[in-house]
């Protein structure tokens, strides 16, 4: 116990005190700006970043996020501070974090996530236009306006009227902030927020520029008593309701996204919407802004080494012995300063990353729609507006049907639809269902998760037209069967099934209810024959299904193959390597004769195919393991077993089978097994076991086993039961003499 606070206090000292200086360092001009943004006292900012630090890093769910005033919340405030005055804003920030409590409580933090970040993200645009716009007239020496819009109008007259020492020092500060991320690394370890308003004071103070300063000394110490707001309560719950979800939906989006950073614990959602509730009543009490997380701070923490909680309540306490010892010095930055880093993070507010994220998926209009409408209309109609969007397309992606058409050679069509065939896509499917000619021959996959009672009506009529004018409709549902048991009289269950294994692959081709392609013509001697055309039609299949489900892996495969098992198998065709091991694609180097033999060193006949795989796979590859498998009912043992009789006239097989004598002398040891009805069995295993020592004949490999490097392991498949069982090594071990003679050992 005692060693593990040990380590625990080195590691806050090492990590979390050295990360919690640095973003003090950012969270302190971003609070300041932030402050002075939502229209609120300076010292609000402050009192809600040490709140955010202390409270809402003890209480959260996070260890490494950061919370604090938020640029995002800025535009409800300032509304708020205008409508209702401060004090009665507080008490607002009071009630949402109450609110937030109560919902973390009833554990409802994660149905925040089901807010598209499409709409998150083009409000967070929005309000960082809207903090660019109002804050450029402060850098050019006015004041802003009301609105964007107004904002927007007067800024050509406020250009024309430029105040000399006021612009220069927002330019300069802009200027920093632009360029401080190009500057060497040991440079940047002073955050530039910190650095660009140092060098603006600096400046100002030594050239005795006339700006306008801000006094902090006695507003930190002094307390806002919340006072209850006054007017329409609808209007009132409506801003506790706006002020608990935005703030609750910006820290719970910030949870995610750091979570990815790290590799500590992961978030407790339902907790950090608790601690943010907490924090949120406190810092309302207090007279702050309110609290939500923030990711710059965030992820300023992560990427400067911070691990644990320790870290978010050092810099709530850092915040907190600044703003009460030296908050006097805040008198020294000018205001246009402030308000040229306000207007630098509006405009990285407006984040291309999030537009290309979004575009990938389609949802451009829902994020242009909510940043036009929190810039025109508000930040509460804006985001009806983007969420009512995003419902709708999301509506039509779930209704949307496609249907493809692609003619066969043998002039069969192919038909896929694919979907969710509800009553809203029948007209789509109708006509393009309608726009098949006559007669045709139809081969209608059906690659649906859902199918409605209007949907199989209009497509079962329209098949039972087909029909009834000559043609033919052959129905594959490559998900759950819906077509098949809306026919048959079955109830159908609204939920979604999970999918079936695209193209079914391992299914043998006469079990498939897909047919293959069938000529046009009579056979003759120049058609093709029947299992050409199967695999033909196989390999359409595959383009068709599998090959966009594989094409990614093998295009990391196209370049080098690394197999990790050399497997020897029989050439049977009911043996398939990569269904019985669920084995994929460069998982497997394998081999494959009649019998799985393994031709021991020196022996005749002479075979170079088997000894040419195994030294390739040792030497070159490098395998991990060899596995030789056997399989029951084998052809070849049987073959062995009668001594070469029902190999007939086959004189290749005849001399190829001489090699599995061992097994077969294995066999004869065994208490004359062979006269048994599980000879053939017994020998099958048995001959299992002697591959893998005539495998030990082979110098190399049996250097590697001995060495560790090398496993040998053998397998034996009962194909009556589609069984794979492991076969114990033999008792025997296997020495090469210098001759090169095999000669077993006890």
């Amino acid at each position: 116990m005692i060693a593990n606070t040990h380590r625990s206090w080195l590691s806050t000292l090492r990590y979390d005190l050295p990360a919690s200086l640095v973003v003090f360092l950012v969270a302190v001009p971003l609070s300041l700006g932030i402050a002075m943004a939502s229209g609120a006292p300076l010292a609000a900012g402050l009192i809600a970043a040490v709140v955010g630090g202390i409270v809402a890093g003890a209480f959260g769910g996070s260890a490494v996020q950061v919370s604090g005033p938020a640029a995002g919340l800025s535009l409800v405030v300032v509304d708020l501070v205008h409508t209702y005055g401060w004090a009665a804003t507080c008490m607002i920030t009071l009630m949402a974090g109450a609110l937030q409590l109560l919902l973390g409580l009833f554990k409802v933090a994660r149905a925040a996530l089901a807010v598209s970040p499409a709409v998150v993200h083009g409000m967070l645009a929005a309000v960082g236009v809207i903090i660019a716009l109002s804050q450029l007239h402060v850098v050019l020496g006015g004041s802003s306006q009301r609105s964007a819009l107004a904002n927007l109008v007067e800024l050509p007259g406020q250009i024309l009227n430029l105040h000399g020492h006021k612009v220069a020092v927002g330019l300069l500060t802009i200027a920093v902030l632009a360029l401080w991320t190009r500057l060497p690394a040991q440079v940047k370890t002073v955050p530039a927020p910190l650095a660009a308003l140092l060098v603006a004071a600096l400046t100002s103070w030594a050239f005795g520029w006339d700006v306008t300063r801000v006094d902090l000394s006695n507003s930190v110490t002094s307390w806002t008593v919340p006072e209850l707001p006054s007017g329409d309560w609808h209007l009132i719950a409506l801003a506790v309701l706006l002020v608990a979800l935005l703030a609750g939906v910006e820290s719970l989006l910030c949870c995610v996204a750091i979570d990815s950073l790290h590799t500590g614990s992961r978030s407790d959602l339902d907790r950090e919407l608790t601690g943010q509730g907490v924090a949120n009543m406190l810092t309302g009490v207090l007279g702050g802004l309110p609290v939500a997380g923030v990711i710059v701070r965030s992820t300023t923490n992560v990427r400067a080494g911070g691990r644990t909680r320790a870290s978010t309540i050092l810099h709530g306490v850092w915040v907190l012995v600044f703003a009460l010892g030296f908050g006097w010095t805040i008198k020294l930055i000018p205001l246009e300063a402030l308000a040229a880093l306000l207007v630098f993070i509006g405009v990285q507010m407006v984040n291309l990353g999030h537009i290309r994220k979004v575009h990938g998926h389609g949802e451009v209009p829902v994020y242009l729609v909510t940043m036009a409408g929190v810039i025109v209309l508000g930040l509460a109609e804006g985001v009806v507006a983007g969420l009512a969007l995003a419902a709708v397309l999301a509506l039509r992606r779930l209704t949307h049907v496609t249907v493809r058409k692609d003619p066969e050679r043998d002039g069969r069509l192919h038909v896929t639809v694919s979907g969710s065939l509800t009553f809203l896509g029948v007209p789509m499917l109708t006509q393009a269902l309608r726009s098949i000619p006559a007669g045709a021959t139809v081969d209608l996959d059906l690659n649906i998760d859902f199918m409605d009672n209007a949907a199989f009506e209009a497509l079962h009529s329209w098949r039972l037209d087909h029909e009834r004018m000559g043609g033919t409709v052959d129905v594959d549902e490559l998900h759950d069967e819906w077509y098949t048991m809306a026919t048959s009289g079955t109830r159908m269950s609204t939920a979604k099934s999970p999918p079936r294994a695209s193209g079914r692959w391992w299914l043998p081709w006469a079990h498939r209810r897909h047919r293959p392609a069938r000529p046009t013509e009579p056979a003759s001697a120049e058609s093709p024959p029947a299992a050409e055309c199967r695999l033909t039609a196989g390999a359409h299949e595959f383009h068709r299904r599998t090959a966009p489900l594989v094409r990614p892996i093998f295009s990391q495969l196209a370049g080098k193959q690394q197999p990790t098992h050399l497997f020897i198998t029989c050439a049977d065709s009911r043996i398939v390597p990569s269904l019985i091991t669920s084995s994929g694609p460069g998982d497997l180097f394998t081999v494959r004769n009649i019998g799985n033999l393994v031709p021991r060193r020196g022996a005749e006949p002479h075979d170079d195919s088997v000894v040419a795989a195994i030294e390739y796979a040792t030497q070159v590859l490098s395998v991990h393991t060899i596995t030789v498998c056997g399989h029951s009912g084998c052809g070849a043992m049987a073959g062995v077993l009668s001594a070469g009789v029902h190999a007939g006239s086959l004189p290749g097989l005849r001399r190829w089978l001489r090699h599995g004598n061992h097994s077969l002398a294995r066999l004869i040891e065994n208490d004359d097994e062979r006269l048994h009805d599980g000879a053939l069995d017994l020998l099958c295993r048995l001959n299992v076991q002697q591959q893998l020592e005539n495998l030990r004949t082979y110098r190399k490999v049996d250097e590697q086993v001995r060495a560790g490097k090398l496993q040998l392991v053998g397998i034996y498949f009962d194909i009556g039961t589609a069984r794979v069982h492991m076969v114990p090594p033999s008792t025997l071990s296997v020495k090469t003499s210098p001759a090169g003679l095999v000669v077993p050992e006890e």
